[in-house]
């Protein structure tokens, strides 16, 4: 068409630019038609089950699926929605024919088994919701290498336990929701390898954290561990955990919290202590080597209090208020302890007693504990007291016995 313009110059130069312009407006108008034509999925190329609203997006919402249609979609989908279908198991690898997948939505199936590396093979993947499900645990790998996703949403399942490495190789995620889930067990390095996690939100209710559960978690914006019902947390429970901005321990109940067990933990901008029942203090030792940037430990209440040699919180700064301690012998345990960093009587004015039962919810500043001995002065005494009865009991035998001789 064009060179029939050119071959009829003779028609002027008006006419000339006149068939120029017909023959790029037909161009044009057949390229509109092609991308029109190839904008829209043809039935053939998605499943009856499926709603395919374009080479991107497709919609299998109805009920009708029993497995993954890995491969069996157009393989350009971006957004994908498989809820409330009937698949038990996501294999090993099950999306990877789908590797454009930025959106995958797998809610309400009655999923109850996650193979490893089940995900890998998605680089583009941002958003991942897997929730009202009836998914019992986090298996080994099941999350592994995934990279440069946005959300990762397993809330509202009946998650119970996550196994050791089940992220592990996954980076850049920006939110980490565990949320409502019956959390039990966090076994040892169950978040090994995750790395560079803005918020990591876990469940209330955990009742055991292994030692080295968040060994080799590492770079989180913000790790919050609330309303845990805990009967100790072990040595080494946060070894290898490593910079952190916040980790929150916060309205729980810790139990006994043993020796070593912040051992390991490095490079925190904020430890926080906040709100929590403490059935005792072995040991809380935070040296230079942890490198915490400030320390609150707040509202706490203490029942048994570690020795002043047992608490060494050598931070950037700390922060003790409003916690409620043993005002009995213990308590000079707590004040010659790193806890009172400044005024021993600034100490006292904020924060309470727990014990005994006439100070319980009172100020420390009332108690006069120049007359209070401390717990080995008090034992000693105490054991000394008793020597004393028992040797006045022999005396008084030995001289009944010698009186009845004596009679006799």
């Amino acid at each position: 068409m064009f060179r029939r313009c050119t071959e009829k110059l003779y028609w002027g130069p008006r006419m000339t630019w006149i068939c120029f312009l017909t023959c790029w407006a037909t161009v044009s108008l057949t390229i509109t038609l092609q991308d029109e034509a190839s904008s829209t999925v043809s039935t053939s190329q998605c499943l009856a089950e499926c709603i395919c609203l374009s080479f991107t997006q497709v919609l299998c919402n109805t009920g009708g699926l029993h497995e993954i249609p890995n491969g069996s979609l157009p393989l350009t989908v971006e957004d994908l929605s498989l809820t409330k279908n009937n698949f038990p198991i996501i294999r090993r690898e099950a999306f990877t024919a789908h590797r454009y997948l930025r959106k995958l939505t797998l809610d309400g199936n009655n999923i109850s088994l996650i193979k490893p590396f089940a995900f890998r093979g998605l680089p583009h993947l941002r958003k991942l919701s897997i929730q009202h499900t009836p998914l019992s645990y986090v298996g080994q790998y099941s999350f592994a290498a995934l990279q440069n996703i946005t959300m990762l949403v397993l809330a509202h399942n009946k998650i119970r336990y996550i196994e050791g490495y089940s992220f592990a190789g996954t980076d850049n995620v920006k939110f980490i929701f565990l949320s409502n889930n019956p959390l039990v067990t966090i076994q040892s390095y169950a978040f090994s390898g995750l790395k560079n996690v803005e918020r990591l939100i876990l469940p209330s209710g955990i009742k055991e954290i292994e030692s080295d559960a968040f060994n080799n978690l590492q770079h989180i914006g913000l790790l919050k561990l609330t309303y845990m019902d805990l009967k100790r947390l072990l040595p080494y429970t946060f070894r290898a955990l490593s910079y952190v901005h916040v980790l929150s321990i916060q309205e729980s109940d810790l139990g006994v919290i043993y020796k070593d067990a912040f051992t390991g933990l490095r490079r925190i901008n904020n430890l926080n202590i906040l709100n929590n029942k403490i059935d005792a203090i072995k040991q809380l030792n935070l040296s230079a080597d942890n490198e915490i940037g400030t320390f609150r430990f707040l509202g706490n209440h203490i029942l048994e209090a570690p020795r002043a040699s047992d608490t060494i919180l050598d931070v950037g700064t700390i922060s003790a208020l409003n916690n409620h301690f043993p005002c009995d012998c213990q308590i000079h345990n707590v004040l010659e302890s790193d806890f009172v960093n400044g005024s021993t009587m600034e100490f006292q004015l904020h924060n309470f007693c727990i014990s005994p039962i006439e100070f319980n919810g009172k100020p420390m500043s009332v108690v006069d504990f120049d007359g209070i001995a401390k717990c080995h002065e008090k034992v000693f005494k105490d054991n000394l007291g008793s020597r004393g009865q028992d040797l006045r009991s022999t005396l008084i035998l030995i001289m009944f016995f010698l009186a009845v001789s004596n009679f006799f």
